[in-house]
């Protein structure tokens, strides 16, 4: 069910118990080679296919394309939230919800620097809320549930999620290739950390003057496919997860 398509006696009449679907992204920068609403539109591709699939269980909400992207704002173009402002713009919407009577809100996101910002804004939720056992409050990314996209694909190299990489420009490839510039003219960008496992402080620029970090190149539209399938029934198992929930406490 798309929330943005439904009046609002439409809504009311819902079971509470019906999952809330909140897709998070961002409007950055994507190398030379991507349009700066890569991410929204990954994220909505993902998450119409999971709508698609379980239509009368979810709610699902249009995606929030203002992320936190402060690491990207050196690159004309990027729009971006600040990290407190982000917390609270994401605690709101999960807030709104609750205001409302629903009890099971999942976020999926779609940009990586929303991550730590957005669990922190349902930890803080979660606690506002601490005498309740009836809240299933979940965030996640729709590239790490689980899924190891090389072992469907060989082809695959990448093996995480990196920035305007081979696995985003591929699912651009299969989604809107008329939007994809000159990739194989991009050069690899290690994405490695001398400093690992510990976690560096970055700007993109330190990594990357042209903004993407991985191997483009190896992108293509079949591998976009490929990914799609993997990643959005990654995000189904997850929402049938919260469907299936007890109810009540951990389990």
């Amino acid at each position: 069910m798309l929330l943005a398509e439904m009046p609002w006696p439409q809504v009311a009449a819902l079971s509470r118990d019906t999952p809330v679907v909140i897709p998070t992204a961002a409007l950055e920068q994507h190398g030379h080679h991507l349009p700066v609403f890569t991410d929204s539109m990954l994220v909505g591709e993902v998450t119409r296919r999971a709508e698609e699939a379980l239509r009368d269980k979810v709610l699902m909400t249009p995606v929030m394309w203002l992320g936190n992207s402060e690491h990207h704002l050196d690159y004309p173009g990027t729009m971006s939230a600040a990290p407190r402002t982000y917390i609270s713009l994401v605690a709101d919407m999960v807030e709104n919800f609750i205001a409302h009577g629903f009890k099971r809100i999942v976020i999926v996101n779609g940009h990586g620097g929303n991550t730590v910002p957005g669990q922190h804004a349902l930890f803080e939720v979660r606690q506002r809320h601490r005498q309740r056992d009836d809240l299933l409050l979940l965030f996640a990314a729709y590239w790490a549930l689980g899924a190891v996209p090389h072992e469907a694909d060989p082809s695959i190299e990448q093996r995480v999620m990196q920035h305007a990489c081979e696995w985003e420009t591929a699912m651009m490839l299969a989604l809107a290739p008329h939007l994809v510039g000159d990739y194989q003219a991009t050069e690899t960008v290690d994405p490695a950390s001398p400093f690992a496992p510990a976690m560096r402080a970055w700007v993109t620029k330190d990594r990357s003057p042209p903004g993407h970090i991985g191997t483009p190149a190896l992108a293509t539209a079949e591998k976009g496919e490929t990914l799609f399938k993997i990643f959005s029934a990654d995000v189904i198992h997850l929402l049938e997860r919260a469907i299936n929930w007890s109810g009540r406490g951990w389990n």
